[in-house]
C-alpha cells in the first residue's frame, strides 16, 4: 500500500478519534517534569496532550518515520512558540538520533508495536527503547489485543501482552504494569491493553 503524501492522515490511521488521550496518558501517573517521548507519533495527538495539560515543565520529543507527521509537529511548535518540544523523524529500528543513552523518563507507543512485528524488527525497537530510557524509567506500549477482530492490523502482526513480556525480558527489560482493560469498547471487550517495562 503506498501512503499518501501526507503520510497517516488521509487514511485516518490516528488514534484521536477511538482512543481516550487523556486515559493513555493518565496511566503514565507524570509528575509534569519529565523527559518524554511519543515514539511514534502519527499525528502528534499524544505529544501535544501531554505539552499542553500534563509535562509543563519536562521535554517532550515526538518521534516518527514519516516526513509529514514531524513537518506537522514542527508547524504546531512555531505556530504556538513550544520551546520544550523536539520532533525528530527517525526509524526507531535504525536509531533515534540526537537522543541520548539513559535520558527518557517515559517512552509511550500507542499502536506502533505491530508494526515492528510486520517488519520484523521487534528486537531492534526493544534495543533501542533500551537504550534511551533511563534506569528508573518506563516504556509504556499500547496496543491491539491479539485478537481475531475485523477492527486493527492483521491478526498474525498482533502480539499478547504475555509476548511482548517474553521479548522485553530478553533485551533486560521487565513487566512492572498491565492494564487489559483499555481502549474502545468493541464486541468482544476493550480493544486494547497497555502495558509497562523498566530496567532490570
Amino acid at each position: 500500500m503506498m501512503l499518501p503524501a501526507n503520510g497517516h492522515r488521509a487514511h485516518g490511521f490516528s488514534s484521536a478519534h477511538f482512543l481516550d488521550s487523556d486515559e493513555i496518558i493518565q496511566e503514565l501517573k507524570l509528575n509534569g517534569d519529565e523527559t518524554f517521548m511519543d515514539a511514534g507519533c502519527g499525528d502528534g495527538h499524544n505529544a501535544i496532550k501531554v505539552l499542553e495539560d500534563y509535562n509543563h515543565k519536562g521535554t517532550v520529543y515526538a518521534v516518527d518515520i514519516y516526513d509529514a507527521s514531524i513537518e506537522d509537529m514542527e508547524k504546531y511548535k512555531q505556530e504556538n512558540d513550544v520551546e520544550n518540544l523536539i520532533n525528530i523523524e527517525a526509524d526507531i529500528t535504525e536509531g533515534i538520533p540526537g537522543v541520548e543513552d539513559s535520558s527518557v523518563d517515559v517512552v509511550l507507543m500507542v499502536n506502533v508495536f505491530h508494526g515492528f512485528k510486520a517488519s520484523r524488527k521487534m528486537d531492534e525497537a526493544v534495543d533501542e527503547l533500551a537504550r534511551i530510557v533511563k534506569n528508573d524509567g518506563k516504556i509504556a506500549i499500547m496496543d491491539y489485543k491479539a485478537w481475531d477482530v475485523p477492527k486493527g492490523p492483521p491478526t498474525p502482526v498482533r502480539s499478547s501482552p504475555q509476548d511482548l513480556e517474553e521479548l522485553f525480558n530478553n533485551h533486560g527489560l521487565k513487566m512492572t504494569y498491565l492494564n487489559e482493560e483499555i481502549g474502545e469498547d468493541i464486541p468482544e471487550g476493550k480493544s486494547h491493553y497497555l502495558i509497562m517495562f523498566e530496567k532490570e
